[in-house]
């Protein structure tokens, strides 16, 4: 497995899906989740020219922000619970799951800066899926001015695990919608620019919607616990 190649097969897909949907290739972000890979597998990833390293649990995002000191944009991607937040929020660039009132108001407290979020959203309606749901996006975003550290950076969802290509692309034709829907409104603490969504077997429909984060595991840096 050699991260350098299949990071150069993931960008040739990008290219071809942003011509496909009258796209930038610079505007799409590759984050490398590199939480089932060691901190070697991670730095191998920031050699090939990864800017953007992605961690869903505490322990793993600290031990990787410890080792690797290059240039590098950290996103928290996983559910963060609110007694954690105190450990990590003043060291990661982005957070991609708000999905509660109580968690806006930890971080809120545990920090004197502004941290960028993705709300995030269960746009397919499934049980196992955190988010909020896609009605309650617009009051959420509302609640979230009353909280000065906290900047709604864009939306974010997980697509069901399916083959299905038309319930992909109409999951992430939603979040667009919701997306734009929040832009229109103009708040100040929340430009909502951003669509994080799709990963390792749907990002290229993903960036053909308009992804500009997207969350690439296994394809990237494989699989290795």
């Amino acid at each position: 497995m050699n991260v350098a190649e299949n990071l150069d097969a993931i960008n040739q897909n990008i290219e071809h899906a942003c011509h496909r949907s009258g796209r930038k290739p610079q505007d799409v972000n590759i984050i490398a989740v590199t939480k089932y890979v060691s901190t070697d597998t991670a730095r191998e990833a920031l050699q090939a020219g990864i800017k953007h390293i992605g961690e869903n649990r505490k322990e793993g995002f600290l031990e990787k922000y410890n080792q690797l000191n290059q240039e590098v944009q950290w996103h928290f991607i996983g559910t963060l619970q609110s007694r954690k937040v105190k450990e990590i929020i003043d060291y990661i660039d982005y957070l991609h799951s708000l999905d509660r009132l109580s968690l806006a108001k930890e971080i809120n407290k545990r920090t004197s800066q502004k941290v960028k979020c993705f709300v995030q959203v269960n746009v397919s309606g499934e049980e196992s899926k955190h988010g909020i749901n896609p009605d309650e996006v617009l009051p959420f975003i509302e609640a979230l001015k009353d909280y000065e550290n906290i900047e709604v950076a864009g939306l974010m969802t997980m697509a069901p695990h399916i083959e299905d290509k038309k319930v992909l692309r109409t999951c992430f034709q939603k979040l667009r919608e919701l997306r734009d829907n929040v832009r229109e409104k103009q708040f100040s603490h929340a430009p909502c620019s951003y669509l994080s969504m799709g990963m390792s077997n749907d990002y290229s429909i993903a960036v053909e919607e308009g992804a500009t984060h997207i969350r690439i595991g296994t394809k990237l840096v494989g699989k290795e616990f």
